[in-house]
């Protein structure tokens, strides 16, 4: 999949079947959308192209609002989000700056300027609750009506629901802070994960007898917190079970960034001490423990970090059923 930011790049398709939208998280609603675009592609024999933001518009809005925690926790990384929009099928992926300049265009102006000219869909495909242009004027009446003017054909895609329930980025978003990751696989179709280089940190872990890898995660406020059942792919043939903590580490730290700090119980000797550093691994969590907590000194944070290591060694030795 190629990766475009903005629309001033020579390699962006000539003509494209084409999407928009946040896709945070790449949930089932968006793979059932995803599929419907790849089969129009195919069909009209152009490539599929995803149009998305950074920032997430509400960040944005929110950020000028002066109210930056009224945005929405981010369910994926951009890493994440680009690495599940691939892995549907999708040929190339633009990703728009959300800023003053974008969010002041009019409607008719997105349509001419991002999706004519930047863009030259010949098919776009929408969600039910779709709007665009500024102050969320344009709809999909609008929409459809200059398709029929403009030269390219558009759809819209109904909600999409698992069990009655209907799935969306705000459902997993729910689903996490919930802590009921049964749930948010169920939305998602897969284990809830992040991916990221394995970084140098402040080698903390080392000093209380528990080495991590150190992760990042790119924004502010990820929509998952606390300590999980984890495991780790990228560093041997099968994944290694592990426990691990997101957030702000605030018994030594809190610095403002989300680190996600892993722990594994088996650690591959082929690997030495510091074979992981710089590697690209996935994390599965797989089940929450607890919310992250502040403990009164380091000797409270390592008793903490040993029970929780015994509970993740429990739960992975539990029957299937129990979990």
């Amino acid at each position: 999949m190629q990766v475009f930011r903005g629309l001033r790049h020579p390699g962006i398709a000539p003509a494209c079947a084409l999407t928009i939208g946040n896709f945070d998280g790449v949930h089932r609603g968006h793979q059932a959308m995803l599929a419907l675009l790849t089969n129009e592609a195919r069909h009209r024999g152009v490539p599929s192209c995803v149009l998305s933001f950074e920032p997430h518009p509400r960040d944005y809005f929110a950020a000028r609002a002066g109210t930056p925690d009224q945005a929405p926790r981010r369910v994926a990384t951009l890493r994440d989000k680009l690495s599940e929009l691939e892995r549907c099928g999708i040929d190339q992926a633009v990703i728009m700056r959300f800023d003053a300049a974008f969010a002041a265009q009019s409607p008719q102006a997105f349509i001419d300027d991002v999706l004519v000219r930047g863009l030259r869909a010949r098919y776009v495909l929408v969600g039910d609750d779709f709007r665009f242009g500024a102050k969320r004027a344009g709809d999909y009446a609008m929409l459809d009506a200059a398709g029929a003017r403009q030269g390219f054909d558009v759809a819209r895609m109904q909600s999409y629901e698992v069990h009655g329930l209907r799935v969306s980025s705000s459902a997993v978003r729910d689903a996490l802070a919930a802590g009921d990751l049964a749930r948010c696989a169920a939305l998602l179709g897969r284990p809830y994960s992040i991916s990221g280089h394995v970084l140098h940190g402040r080698k903390l872990g080392r000093t209380l007898g528990t080495p991590t890898l150190n992760l990042r995660f790119g924004h502010a406020r990820p929509a998952a917190q606390g300590v999980f059942a984890v495991q780790v792919h990228g560093l041997a043939e099968a994944p290694l079970p592990g426990v691990a903590s997101l957030g702000v580490r605030p018994t030594v730290e809190h610095a403002g960034r989300q680190l996600l700090e892993v722990f594994c119980l088996q650690w591959p000797e082929a690997l030495g001490r510091d074979g992981a550093y710089g590697r690209c691994v996935r994390v599965e969590l797989l089940h929450k423990f607890h919310d992250e907590r502040k403990y009164p000194s380091l000797e409270a944070l390592r008793e903490g970090i040993a029970q929780d290591i015994a509970d993740a060694r429990a739960w992975f030795g539990a029957p299937r059923a129990a979990r």
